[in-house]
């Protein structure tokens, strides 16, 4: 006979399936069953009860999406990050200068999550919703978690995430070196360029290094 708590865990494994599938873009239930292979009633009574504690909407179409608990849930995470503390006047100075968005993501296993963001000033801008989670094998900031900077003080790219956009991210190290965190610097290409660190490296490379001092004032 399997243990209660073995289905307990089955139960929430599968819908943290359904909340990672909808971290993609809003679902209808034809469409949630089909991106996690849960059987249809069952994926239609997680989404369900999901909704009812604020972790899944329905959006206007009537598709399911990420619920609006979640942002004060993720800052509530984030604010257990000192990094994150430590980061906010580097990173509101840095989007003043370069007048893009910038954003603050810190290693979470195989992925890159967003524990800070500020957007950019202008209509057309990039937005990385806070709690974000991203791959770490395309983008600058995923490039600097892995630590593949080549001995470089930043690392761009181009389109890699999303087609028309660029990034320049720079590491963040604790005091034995590590890199924790990594500050990003993005918008869309016609004014970044195809060469953003040439525009904005300097500015993010500096920016990090405000945030290693304030992270050892702190310790």
């Amino acid at each position: 006979m399997l243990d209660t708590s073995v289905r307990t865990v089955g139960v929430l494994d599968k819908a943290v399936t359904i909340l990672a599938a909808l971290e993609e873009r809003p679902l209808v239930l034809a469409g949630l069953v089909e991106a996690t292979g849960i059987p249809r009633p069952t994926a239609h009574r997680l989404a369900t009860a999901l909704e009812a504690h604020g972790l899944v909407r329905r959006d206007a179409e009537g598709r399911f999406a990420l619920g609006l608990r979640l942002v004060g849930l993720g800052r509530a995470a984030a604010g257990e990050l000192g990094v994150v503390e430590a980061a906010r006047p580097a990173l509101e100075r840095l989007r003043d200068e370069t007048g893009e968005s910038v954003q603050l993501y810190v290693r979470d296993g195989d992925r890159r999550v967003c524990a800070y963001a500020l957007e950019s000033p202008h209509g057309l801008r990039t937005i990385v919703a806070l709690g974000a989670s991203l791959p770490l094998d395309r983008g600058s900031a995923g490039r600097v978690l892995l630590g593949d900077t080549e001995g470089r003080p930043w690392v761009e790219s181009v389109g890699e995430r999303e087609e028309g956009v660029a990034s320049v991210s720079a590491p963040v190290h604790d005091e034995g070196g590590l890199v924790v965190a990594a500050v990003s610097v993005s918008g869309p290409v016609h004014r970044t360029t195809r060469a953003p660190g040439r525009r904005y490296g300097a500015a993010v490379a500096a920016a990090a290094g405000s945030v290693e001092l304030a992270l050892r004032r702190g310790a």
